[in-house]
This record gives structure tokens, sequence and C-alpha cells, in this order.
């Protein structure tokens, strides 16, 4: 005896299943949020180390220049530091920084060493409080490592705030950088005449 089962109830059950797979898909697919890092301070120089109840939350690999112009020194002619000029990668490749010198806007416009996030475009500006050459930390021909205070900070115009919340930044880690010979920088006839010399180093941000 053939069985039929009546027209009402053949599909009943597929919109059901339909909505299950449905469910189970979407709860495969969603991604839950990332969990911050934990970056794990450096050891540096004691003269470098920042204070007590800042805590690291960001770093970056940077590849760049260290820039210099020949200008009249006491004595003669010598080789100036002007700016830097690098680009700051996280672990994974991407870009996450960019490095160089501008006006900051809480000091009016006064030159400041300036990290600015690539995606939300927040920044900090921030002065050398300490520096270190001890062999110990930095290789030959590396500028020094460094403790550099945040003096000015903006959010993106967006509202990104990545970099705005800053209190500290150490250069650790430095390769190349380092003043160019004398002899390029030692008549008149070089004033003007600029270097930019390859560097790398990590930066090191913490907030409190």
């Amino acid at each position: 005896m053939n069985i039929t089962t009546p027209p009402g109830t053949r599909s009943s059950g597929r919109p059901a299943l339909v909505a299950a797979a449905t469910i189970a898909i979407v709860a495969l697919t969603v991604v839950p949020p990332r969990a911050e890092a934990q970056v794990i301070p450096p050891q540096v120089p004691a003269n470098i180390a920042v204070p007590s109840g800042n805590t690291p939350f960001l770093v970056g690999h940077a590849y760049g220049t260290q820039n210099y112009i020949c200008l009249l020194a006491p004595g003669g002619f010598a080789w100036t530091f002007f700016g830097p000029q690098a680009t700051l990668f996280g672990d994974d490749g991407q870009q996450l920084i960019t490095h160089f010198l501008s006006a900051n806007p809480d000091e009016d416009g006064t030159p400041r060493a300036t990290w600015q996030q690539s995606q939300d475009t927040s920044a900090v500006w921030a002065v050398a409080a300490a520096s270190s050459t001890d062999p110990a930390y930095v290789v030959p021909g590396a500028i020094p490592w460094l403790l550099l205070r945040v003096v000015g900070a903006e959010d993106g115009p967006t509202g990104g705030s990545a970099l705005s919340a800053a209190t500290f930044v150490q250069r650790v880690n430095t390769r190349g950088g380092a003043v160019p010979a004398a002899q390029g920088c030692a008549q008149a006839a070089n004033i003007g005449r600029k270097a930019l010399v390859p560097y790398t180093a990590d930066y090191v941000f913490y907030r409190n």
C-alpha cells in the first residue's frame, strides 16, 4: 500500500530547517572582538625607564631615515639634526604609524617629533626626556635609545584616538641613523647640504 503525504504537510518542516541552518551559519561566521595584544615593556637602561603608573599598549617597528643638514657651528661647520622620516609597522607587517617632524598645536607650533596613526590619524608630539648610548644596549653606529615625554596630542577628525592617550614613548633597538662623517660638512660650500641616514628602531607607546 502506498502512503501519500498530505499536500499541506509535505513542506511544512522546510522553513524551520532553513531558519535553523541560517542561524547556524551566522553563528559560525560571527567573529568575536579581538582582545588587545599584551605589550611587554622592553629591557632598557635605568635612565630611560618609563615612570611607574604608565603601561605599554603599542609597539611599532620603524624603517626610515634620520635627517641632517650642514650648518655653521662654533668653530666651523657641523651636521645638525632636523627631523626623522619613518614608517612604523606592526608584527603582522601592516602599516601602523608615520613618524616625522611637525608643529605641535599644544605648544603654539613648536616643532616636535610626531607620530600619526595611519588609519584614524590621531597623533602625538613628544620631546626627548632622557637618552642612552650604553653599549650594553646600543649597538655601535646606532642612534641613542630615548625616553620621550608626550607634550601634545590630538584625536583624528572622526574621533579616532588610537594614539592620543599616549603619555610616553621609548625608542629602543636602534640601528643606523648616526651623524654622518665630519668630512661631508667641513667647508662653506657644504652649508645646506642634507644627509638622510637610514635607520631602524622600535617605538613603544605608553599610557596611564
